[in-house]
């Protein structure tokens, strides 16, 4: 653009100075002449740079996922092919879900045997407590029998001893005595036991035999959810609209559960436009701004946008959250970038390849009479990515 400014302006000099001779062409009309352009094209290059700022490392960025197995197996399946644009929830790849399923059937199996348990031991619990009752009435029933006894054994004893009874029938109530006293001594025993067995509660208060029964059910329960989730997740679905660009997974191979050795890279469909500016050419640059991008993959074809947003902060803005204390000596400081989202214009239809590189401008409110000139300059620059400069 400068070059077609000072052959338009060196024509103009032509036509005053010698062709019409309007003026002379003296040392006062020739440091004129040379001051102008220079001076002219140093201000129209710093407006420019303010009011129509161009970057010339503007990026096409997508998402990138890698899929890492939530289980481990065999791969049986793969059905979709490189580059090949799937919706979100579209299956990327099966594992073999066999023992997944056996788990989930045994789990299965299983918590009919601990539903059983628990009512077992919710009725066991209730068999303690009749267990209580019966023996409480027993042991009042023997008390009654053992007052009445010791009363015959005591007047038996008094009739024995003046001789108006006989002495067989006060051994009879003694021995009578004797058995209910330990007829009492083991129903207190029973009784023990059972308030023993009883004893053993959780602090909840609920029997230790009911207490287990119910974890282990729901130990059960949470392993049958587990396995569940395991043999659900043995089709591993896409995470969003996208596409698997370099896919090697085949059936046959071992999906392994470990982050650092994914299978396959899923690159979304969203995508960053992003165009990287000094920090002193964003002073004017607004949210909305008119903008236009020329990549490489597209040479000669101006895309427009408009500025989504400035993102304000890099990585010199940034301290690491150590034991050891900033360093700050001084050492070669190079100036960070800060990035500007654009956004590509709906009316684009246009497929921008994730890691395209190329050129671009935003247009401020500012000076709108010079983004011809800027708009100009990047026209003329795509029109160069025809060129392919290279012998081999």
């Amino acid at each position: 653009m400068e070059i077609l400014l000072l052959t338009v302006y060196s024509i103009i000099v032509w036509l005053i100075f010698f062709k019409f001779k309007l003026l002379p062409w003296n040392t006062i009309s020739q440091v004129i002449v040379f001051t102008i352009p220079v001076v002219g094209i140093a201000i129209l290059i710093l407006l420019l740079n303010i009011m129509a700022p161009s970057s010339h490392d503007v990026r096409v960025m997508n998402y990138n996922v890698e899929v890492v197995p939530r289980v481990t197996g065999l791969v049986v399946e793969v059905p979709i092919e490189p580059n090949q644009h799937v919706k979100k929830g579209d299956v990327l790849f099966r594992i073999d879900p066999t023992p997944f399923e056996l788990k989930v059937n045994a789990l299965e199996a299983r918590i009919p045997g601990l539903k059983a348990k628990l009512v077992s031991a919710k009725a066991y619990n209730r068999e303690l407590e009749t267990q209580i009752a019966t023996a409480n009435s027993q042991i009042r029933v023997i008390q009654t029998e053992i007052d009445l006894a010791q009363k015959r054994l005591d007047q038996n004893k008094l009739l024995a001893e003046s001789g108006a009874g006989s002495r067989f029938d006060y051994e009879q109530a003694q021995t009578n005595f004797n058995n209910l006293t330990a007829q009492l001594a083991v129903a207190e025993s029973q009784k023990s036991q059972v308030i023993q067995k009883l004893s053993a509660q959780t602090d909840a208060g609920e029997l230790a035999e009911i207490s287990q029964a119910r974890a282990d059910l729901e130990q059960a329960k949470s392993d049958l959810a587990i396995a569940e989730w395991d043999l659900e997740n043995t089709i591993y679905r896409a995470p969003a609209d996208g596409r698997v660009v370099n896919l090697q997974l085949r059936p046959g191979a071992m999906a392994v559960q470990f982050p650092l050795k994914p299978v396959m890279t899923f690159i979304e469909d969203e995508q960053w436009v992003v165009a990287l500016y000094h920090q002193n050419e964003l002073r004017y640059v607004q949210e909305g701004d008119e903008a236009e991008i020329a990549l490489k993959t597209h040479p000669n074809r101006i895309i427009y946008c408009e500025v989504e947003h400035i993102v304000w902060a890099n990585a010199q803005g940034q301290l690491t959250a150590s034991g050891v204390l900033p360093d700050t000596q001084v050492t070669d400081f190079h100036e960070g970038r800060f990035a500007v989202r654009l956004k590509v214009s709906p009316e684009e239809e246009i497929f921008l390849a994730p890691g395209a590189v190329g050129q671009g401008a935003i247009y401020t409110d500012k000076g709108k009479i010079i983004h011809i000139v800027r708009k100009v300059i990047l026209r003329v620059g795509t029109k160069m990515d025809w060129l392919v400069l290279k012998l081999h």
